[in-house]
C-alpha cells in the first residue's frame, strides 16, 4: 500500500479541497458541521449498506499530527474501506490547531481532554459540535487516527469491552508483516498518563488496553474514544498512533494498514 503525496505543509484549505474531491468521485456526502465558537468541521458519509452497520472514522484532534488526516483522506480517495459498513468521518477534528501545528485548539485547549461523561457538556467547541452531531447514532467500532511525537514505532489504544479487545493483535501482526516498526511499550514510556495511574491500563507490545471505568474516573475531561464508550455512542474505539520521527510516506502507509486490517477482523469477528 502506498501512501499520500509528501503533503507535510499542505494547507488545511488543501486538505479539505481534496476531501470535496474524494467525496465527489467516492459517492460520499460531505457537510460542513457548526462549531459555535469555533471553525466548522466537516463529516463525510456513507450510508445505505445492506448491514446497517456503521463505523466512525476520524483525525486531526491534535494539529501538530498532521499525517494522519491525510492518511484517512487517503483511504478514501483509494477505495479501501470495507464496503460492507456504513461510516461517518471526522476530517479534522482541530482546525485551528492544523493550521498553526499545535497540539491544541487556537484557544489552547488540548481538544481530546475536552469531550464530556453525558455527551451534551464538552468544554470545547470542537467537541461540543461532534457530541452534538453523534446523539442518537451508534457506531460499531471507532477508529481514531494519531501520531507520537516519542514513539520509534506503531502502537495502539484498544480499550476492553465486554471482556476482551480483539482487533488490536490483529493490527500489531498486520504492522510486523508490513515490515513496519511496532513500539515495544513499557511503564516508563510517556502514554500522557500521571505517574500514579499505571493501574488505569495494561501494556503490550504494541497495545495499550485501557479499562474504562478507572480512567474514567480519574480524568475530568474525557479523549474522545473515552467519550464514544462511557456514552454509549460506539461499542468498541481503538486509537492509532504512528510515530512521528518516521517519514511521511511511512506514517502515512502505517494507518492505512492498521485501518484496513481492523475493519478487516471486525467484519470476520461478526461473522465467526
Amino acid at each position: 500500500m502506498v501512501g499520500a503525496p509528501e503533503l507535510t505543509g499542505a494547507s488545511y484549505e488543501a486538505l479539505i479541497a481534496a476531501w470535496h474531491a474524494a467525496a465527489a468521485l467516492s459517492g460520499l456526502a460531505l457537510r460542513e458541521i457548526p462549531c459555535g465558537g469555533g471553525e466548522p468541521l466537516f463529516i463525510a458519509e456513507r450510508t445505505g449498506t445492506e448491514s446497517g452497520r456503521c463505523v466512525a472514522l476520524s483525525a486531526g484532534v491534535h494539529g501538530d499530527e498532521p499525517a494522519a488526516p491525510w492518511a484517512l483522506l487517503s483511504l478514501v480517495r483509494d477505495g479501501l474501506l470495507d464496503g460492507g459498513f456504513d461510516y461517518r468521518i471526522w476530517c479534522c477534528t482541530n482546525p485551528s490547531g492544523y493550521r498553526m501545528g499545535t497540539r491544541e485548539n487556537g484557544a489552547g485547549l488540548d481538544v481530546n481532554r475536552s469531550f464530556s461523561r453525558d455527551g451534551r457538556s464538552a468544554v470545547t467547541p470542537e467537541a461540543r459540535a461532534v457530541e452534538r452531531e453523534n446523539r442518537g447514532r451508534r457506531f460499531e467500532l471507532s477508529l481514531d487516527l494519531h501520531e507520537d511525537h516519542e514513539a520509534g514505532g506503531f502502537y495502539c489504544y484498544e480499550p476492553v469491552v465486554d471482556g476482551c479487545a480483539p482487533l488490536g493483535r490483529r493490527v500489531v501482526q498486520s504492522l510486523d508483516d508490513a515490515g513496519f516498526p511496532v513500539e515495544d511499550l513499557h511503564d516508563a514510556f510517556d502514554l500522557g498518563y500521571p505517574a500514579e495511574a499505571g493501574h488505569l491500563r495494561l501494556l503490550q507490545r504494541g497495545r495499550v488496553l485501557p479499562d474504562v471505568q478507572a480512567e474514567v474516573r480519574h480524568f475530568d475531561g474525557l479523549p474522545y474514544s473515552m467519550y464514544l464508550l462511557w456514552t454509549g455512542v460506539a461499542h468498541r474505539t481503538m486509537t492509532l498512533e504512528t510515530p512521528r520521527s518516521r517519514s511521511w510516506q511511512e506514517r502515512v502507509a502505517m494507518h492505512r494498514v492498521a485501518v484496513v486490517t481492523a475493519l478487516d477482523a471486525l467484519r470476520e469477528d461478526r461473522a465467526a
